[in-house]
């Protein structure tokens, strides 16, 4: 079947593409959150739910918009079009889109000044300020007001930068190098830690099932949670990803290996972290505590800290800015077609509002009440309006032909069952539990 080359190029081949997309999944969710949850909610018995889960939202939803994307030819605004022209709301479609857009942006706001504060320690750990001084007292001066401006710039200017090179491309060979260094870097911690005294006491709260915890409503909460917000369902970012895709590849297939190569890289995360931290004998705990405060202390703590301090902080701003290029690249890919501007104006003004309201933000707590906003409001909703746009608006027949294409087999019946009964409502859950417990992701 022939396809229309999307302005902006297109992923060269499967491997290309899976790894933007791993680029997109792996972030600070899987660095700072998993391996906590992890041990928090049962050890090994909670890689039951979440890999339940991981599959079913990889298979199901990934598809879905790497599908969609492919199918409209183009990114967000264009895709809901495209869903919504099959009921003559085309335009109702087009507004619609905004919404996930808006939570790409917003998620990209908040995302370049944390990767700003990571950036700001790659230089502490270099110079050794983070290592000779009180790492909460060096996180607060990172996270006041206007604490952090040329590292916040920094990373801006070079999302920037490689998203003006070469489009498609440009992203692809971006991710080609900064994901599987990502990967080696881990590894090397992984293994580092694994020779401290006390690690064992890591590995036993990570892994020996504490079966009574599936019993427990909030295991499957926070599985279930963990898993969706894990692989980048957002009903934005992906879609555009799926638009530079060749009709000739296996949309299913390059789900599964996203969802695969996500959860390798939060198991990664969690060999390197949470035996570290018993070795010590420092309290687990999650978010920007842990990987701004608690793992320093660490360094400090191990021979040759500033070097393996460098090596992780580097490792957490490659997935960093390959997530912050996603966000990017939905939002400008969007405006470039609902507006056609130039690809260099696209990039310079998303990159220039992002800044300027960010600016406003670099106070810890402010970033962090606009953070639970996005993620427990809009992204969840346009995750839940991507899902029912493509599997009820669209509707199903339609999506499973283009899944279908670059398939030795079409999808079996039971897809469809999983589509519709079982991944969507479950979308809406995620949803409503977001705000239940404020925060789920």
């Amino acid at each position: 079947m022939n396809q229309k080359k999307h302005v902006n190029g297109g992923f060269s081949s499967s491997v290309g593409f899976v790894l933007a997309c791993v680029g997109s999944a792996v972030g600070l969710g899987n660095i700072w959150m998993f391996p906590y949850r992890l041990g928090q909610y049962g050890g090994g018995a909670f890689l039951i739910p979440y890999l339940l889960f991981v599959v079913l939202f990889g298979l199901v939803g990934l598809s879905a918009e790497f599908a969609i994307g492919r199918r409209a030819g183009t990114g967000t605004l264009g895709a809901y079009e495209h869903c919504w022209q099959r009921i003559k709301k085309g335009r109702l479609g087009k507004v619609l889109g905004w919404i996930p857009l808006m939570g790409s942006l917003g998620i990209a706001i908040g995302y370049s000044i944390i990767i700003g504060w990571v950036l700001r320690s790659i230089a502490g750990s270099l110079s050794g300020a983070i290592l000779n001084t009180d790492s909460a007292a060096y996180f607060a001066q990172a996270t006041g007001h206007l604490g952090s401006v040329p590292w916040h710039v920094l990373v801006i200017v070079i999302t920037v930068v490689i998203l003006l090179a070469n489009a498609a491309s440009g992203i692809e060979k971006a991710n080609k190098i900064l994901m599987p260094v990502f990967f080696l870097l881990f590894a090397v911690l992984a293994v580092r830690v694994a020779f401290l005294d006390g690690s064992a006491a890591g590995y036993e709260f990570l892994f020996v099932p504490k079966w009574e915890y599936l019993a427990k409503a909030d295991t499957w909460v926070m599985a279930m949670g963990q898993a969706f917000f894990s692989l980048s369902i957002t009903g934005s970012g992906m879609i555009v990803y799926g638009s530079y895709l060749s009709k000739k590849e296996n949309i299913p297939k390059a789900s599964v290996r996203t969802a695969v190569f996500d959860t390798l890289a939060a198991l990664l995360a969690a060999l390197a972290i949470m035996p570290a931290v018993f070795a010590f004998g420092i309290e687990p705990g999650r978010g920007p505590s842990l990987m701004f405060i608690t793992l320093p202390n660490i360094f400090r703590q191990m021979p040759m800290g500033r070097l393996f301090a460098v090596i992780f902080f580097l490792s957490v701003s490659f997935a960093g800015i390959t997530s912050l290029m996603n966000m990017f690249e939905a939002v400008v890919e969007s405006w470039q077609t609902r507006f056609s501007l130039k690809r260099r104006n696209a990039v310079l003004l998303c990159g220039a509002i992002t800044l300027a309201v960010g600016l406003f933000l670099e106070n810890e707590a402010y970033v962090g009440s606009w953070m639970d906003f996005v993620t427990i409001v809009i992204v969840p909703f346009g995750a839940v309006l991507g899902a029912v746009s493509i599997y009820y608006i669209l509707g199903y027949k339609r999506i499973k032909e283009e899944m279908d294409m670059g398939r030795k087999k079409p999808l079996p019946a039971a897809f469809g069952f999983l589509a519709k009964y079982i991944y969507v409502p479950l979308a809406v859950i995620v949803l409503i539990l977001g705000f239940l417990y404020k925060g789920i992701g």
